[in-house]
Parts: C-alpha cells; structure tokens; sequence
C-alpha cells in the first residue's frame, strides 16, 4: 500500500484506505483506495495546496469541483467528495475500472459500428446533460473518456471545461483550448464560438476515430491539416455505412450556424437505433453556485491571493499535447510505433504557437545569442548557425512560420547542417525550454 500525508501510516482522514498509484502529471498524483468502513473502491486524485497556488490554479479547480457537482450522470466519473488537509487537496472520484477508450483504440482499432454507436449514443447523452446545466466540457477525445467494467462510457477531466457564467457579453466563449485533433474550427479562429457546437463537432471526432480506427482531418503538413479542418475535408472508408457518413458530415459541418444540434442527433434514424437511456439518479444539489465551492475552499485552508481573479471570470492557458494527440497528428492513427523500438531523433520539428510572429523571432532571437549562435532573418524565415566545435561541422538550422489563422502559427525547424546530435543536444538544452513560454503544442517525438 502506498503512504501519503501521515508518514507510517496509509489512512486518510480516517476514512480511506490508500493503495497503488494509478497515475501522476505535473500537478496531482491519482490512488486507488478503498473506504474501509463501506467497502467502496474509490480513485483519490491528490493535489499539493502550494503548487496550486504558485501557478495560479485555485480557480480553475473550484469551478472543477462545481462543475462535476453539477454533471452527476450515469455517463460522467462521478466526484463523491473534496477533503482538504493543511497541504493538499483530495478528490474521491468514482473509479472506472476498464481504462480509456484511446486504450481500447489502440487495442482493437477501428471498432464495429454498432459497438461506436453504443458508446455515441452515451457520449452525446452525457455531453447534452453537462450543456443543459451550462457546462461546456470543450476537450472531448478518447484519452479522456473512460470505460467501466461493463463497457458503459463515462466523461471526465473537466479541466478545461466552461461554464456559463464565463460567457462574454456576446454570448460566446472565446478562450482557445482543447486538443488541436479535435477542435472545432470556429474555436482556432479566436472570434468566440458556442461551447455547444464545439463539444458537437469533438463528438464528431470521436465517432469518426470509433468507427475508422483513425483521425478524419490528418496530414503531415499541419498547416495543410488545420485548413482542412476549417473546411470540413474529410472522406468516409468504404466500410461506413451511409446512415454513419450523413450523420458525420452534420457533425463535422465547419459553419456552427448549420452544424447539427443535439436535439436533430437524437432523431436521427442511425442514432435511435437500439437505443437505451440511462437511469438518472436524484439531483444531488450540495453546491449550488460558485460561492458555494468558494466557501468550501475557504473552509479547506486554501487562501487565494489577493490578487486572485472570481472563477466566473478565469481564462485558461490551452491544453498541450498528451502522447496520445502526438501520435494520432503526426503518424495517421498508425499505433504500431508503440510496440517497436523509439525512433531516432529527426531532423524535422513543428510546434503550433498562439503568439505572433515577431514575438516568436525575438525569442528564437535570445536563445541563439545565449549560445552564441549567428542569426538571419528574411521575413518570416530564420537561419540559425551554430559556433564551430572542434573537428564537426558547423549547426545550420532553418527555421520558418506559417499563419494558419490571425491567432493559430504552425513553426517548422529543420536541421540543414551538421550533426544530429549536436541538433538534438541544442534542442533538448535550449530549444524546447527557451521556447515553453510561446508553445501551445510540439508535433512529433520531442517530448
């Protein structure tokens, strides 16, 4: 059994029983656990009070813990309850115990229709449950669905979900995140966009992935592959029935105005077909706002900054690619690259950016002063060239930036000198942590 917060001990609160640990990111470590007077097996997310605070991420936890109050759904991970000790935060999630349904993608591949659109019909009752309580999830894919023992589907991580209350005063969203395989077009152009028609065309997505084994907008040139998106080019297999391709091309329509409703998805006839509507539990109503989880935190020792921002009133960073979103861009949905041997660092990297195209110079332009590199600079093209080390040749990197939309730049870099090793060494020491603060996501095996 793992130990967390009472050195010698595995109990917490006097309630759960901790055991292994099922997985970890930058800022939270997820147990399995048992409530060891009920029985229950529960997933405990726990999350350090102070890393929290050092990156400014109390708000966007409060409005987590409010929206899955709100979302209690056969089809959604279940939160049971916030504990909170002087250090850190736990939340006591519902465990889901058949893994993801990238994992099951990645096993079977493309999966028979009438098995996609059982998982469909729940995924599109789950996501019409969470807009009816104005909460727009706005990261739909497979990595973040899950799948219990009877293969019934569950949403979750609602990191980068959004509420109502955010709105603008036009009525729309307009932070840009989500997983670029995924997101709608309307939400790259930074205009504002609807968070129900943007969850309707990652639902897309998701069909798409279920019944083809692979992702509808895929290219190895990402500024051709987000002009597709922007189009809605994309091709059925033969192997779709028609029913699935008429209501794919509603789904993925790249016009939001035209895009296919929830309400139109559930007459459809391929949709209705077999049918079967979850059994919806009492409404547990223990937080009924915003202020309400605020005073909770309160409660739990958790003391925002003075300078702290309302949650109604928070933007997020967007979301960086997961390994799954790597792989599904950059090979085609081809998996076999899990089970073989890693490749050798390549010569050729892309990232997408969010910032400008001077602003990307200018630090291009600080990094290879600090290493003492030449720099030229032709419009939008940079030419890097590194400083002579012994008897190897010198470091020649190209550099150029496309413009995707007015907000959204896809940068490419190409080694077009000397050794790789000498390229990736510069990448992996200066590169890639030089250039954090303006990347939104690295294509490719850099990470």
């Amino acid at each position: 059994m793992a130990k967390v917060e009472n050195k010698g001990s595995n109990i917490l609160m006097g309630k759960y029983e901790l055991g292994k640990l099922l997985g970890q990111g930058a800022f939270a470590k997820v147990y399995l656990a048992r409530n060891f007077k009920t029985g229950q097996t529960v997933a405990i997310k726990v999350m350090e009070k102070e890393k929290i605070q050092k990156v400014g991420m109390n708000d966007q936890i409060k409005r987590e813990i409010y929206i899955m109050k709100q979302v209690r759904h056969p089809n959604v991970v279940q939160l049971h309850e916030v504990m909170a000790s002087k250090e850190k935060i736990y939340f006591v999630m519902e465990y889901v115990r058949g893994g993801t349904l990238c994992n099951k993608i990645i096993v079977k591949g493309k999966l028979r229709e009438d098995i996609s659109r059982k998982y469909f019909q729940q995924l599109i009752h789950a996501v019409d449950f969470c807009h009816c309580r104005g909460v727009y999830h706005r990261d739909l894919k497979p990595e973040n669905i899950l799948l219990d023992e009877c293969g019934n589907l569950k949403v979750s991580d609602f990191g980068l979900s959004a509420v109502s209350e955010q709105l603008k005063a036009d009525g729309l969203l307009h932070t840009t995140c989500g997983s670029p395989a995924y997101i709608a077009p309307e939400v790259i152009k930074s205009k504002g966009y609807e968070g129900v028609k943007a969850d309707i065309w990652s639902c897309g997505v998701v069909l798409f992935v279920l019944v083809a084994g692979y992702l509808p907008f895929c290219d190895d040139n990402f500024v051709h592959m987000y002009r597709k998106i922007s189009k809605g080019e994309f091709h059925c297999p033969e192997w779709f029935s028609s029913g699935v391709c008429k209501l794919l091309k509603k789904l993925l329509d790249p016009n939001p105005k035209t895009r296919i409703s929830i309400p139109q998805i559930m007459e459809v006839s391929w949709f209705k077909k077999g049918i079967r509507h979850a059994k919806l539990e009492k409404e547990d109503d223990d937080f009924s706002s915003l202020a309400d989880v605020n005073s909770v935190f309160n409660a739990s020792n958790i003391h925002p900054s003075s300078t702290e921002k309302e949650p109604e009133a928070l933007e997020e960073k967007p979301s960086l690619f997961n390994a799954f979103d790597i792989i599904s861009l950059s090979r085609g949905f081809d998996l076999s690259g899990l089970f073989e041997e890693k490749e050798k660092f390549k010569d050729e990297i892309r990232f997408t950016s969010m910032q400008p195209a001077s602003l990307i110079i200018s630090k291009l332009e600080e990094i290879a002063k600090n290493v003492k590199f030449n720099v030229k600079k032709i419009d939008c093209k940079v030419k890097l060239q590194g400083p002579k080390e012994g008897r190897k040749e010198h470091l020649y990197i190209s550099v150029e930036i496309f413009e995707v939309t007015s907000s959204l730049f896809v940068v490419e870099m190409k080694k077009i000198g000397g050794e790789t090793s000498s390229y990736e060494k510069f990448f992996q020491q200066d590169l890639k942590p030089g250039l954090k603060d303006i990347v939104w996501a690295w294509h490719g095996d850099t990470q």
